[in-house]
């Protein structure tokens, strides 16, 4: 199999790119509409060094937007069937699981693992300041997703800096909380500047989260093929 399963990727980059790609080392915080995308999306680019990190069982809500999920595995838990969906892509990937939820307690232990990049798409505010703050610490790159429940334009997601989001009740929160911290440092996220739409309940339609995942490992790839 090899790189005949990549050939396409190595017809537009080459072969020196292209392993550029394998050499690097991805940790992916949350494997639900957002991280599944992005995880599927390093799979099938030739990334081989990928460790994800997630607590959460599948539910049957999920199936709606989560690309891990199906009617044979509801309740499994999510890191384990996304690894099996990674292997059955790519068989050579090195993919380790965390069974777990990442916060203040556990988030040295993990992180020491020497990470070139981190791909945030965990819901949890303070776990992404944890991985903000952190990212000087283990010299990662960064890119954290922001709000996608309540919209439906998937054009409307860009690559930008947390200080430029708009419509996003999500990275207004961070925000606010990295000014009483004194941060004051870039944020790289992949954010919506559609307006939220009202509603009682949290709804999400796929195409948001899907779309989002893709732009978080878009930005991975495109920056270590920039950055060689």
């Amino acid at each position: 199999m090899g790189d005949f399963m990549f050939e396409r990727n190595i017809n537009l980059i080459g072969k020196e790119k292209f392993n550029l790609l394998q050499n690097k080392k991805i940790l992916i915080i949350g494997l639900g509409g957002v991280g599944g995308y992005a995880l599927e999306t390093l799979a099938r680019s030739g990334i081989l060094n990928i460790d994800i990190i997630d607590f959460d069982k599948i539910d049957i809500t999920n199936l709606n937007r989560q690309i891990i999920t199906n009617q044979n595995n509801i309740n499994a838990y999510k890191v384990e069937e996304a690894k099996v969906r990674a292997l059955s892509i790519n068989p050579n990937i090195k993919i380790n699981t965390f069974k777990t939820f990442l916060d203040k307690n556990n988030i040295d232990d993990i992180l020491s693992n020497n990470y070139d990049y981190v791909i945030d798409a965990c819901d949890s505010i303070e776990t992404k300041i944890e991985l903000i703050l952190k990212r000087d610490i283990y010299k990662y790159k960064l890119i954290s997703s922001m709000g996608t429940a309540k919209k439906i334009d998937p054009t409307k997601l860009t690559i930008t800096t947390l200080e430029k989001t708009s419509y996003d009740p999500l990275a207004k929160v961070i925000r606010k909380k990295l000014r009483e911290l004194k941060y004051n440092k870039k944020v790289l996220v992949v954010s919506s500047t559609e307006q939220v739409i009202e509603s009682d309940n949290l709804g999400s339609f796929m195409m948001v989260p899907a779309s989002a995942g893709i732009l978080l490992a878009k930005y991975v790839i495109q920056d270590i093929l920039e950055n060689k």
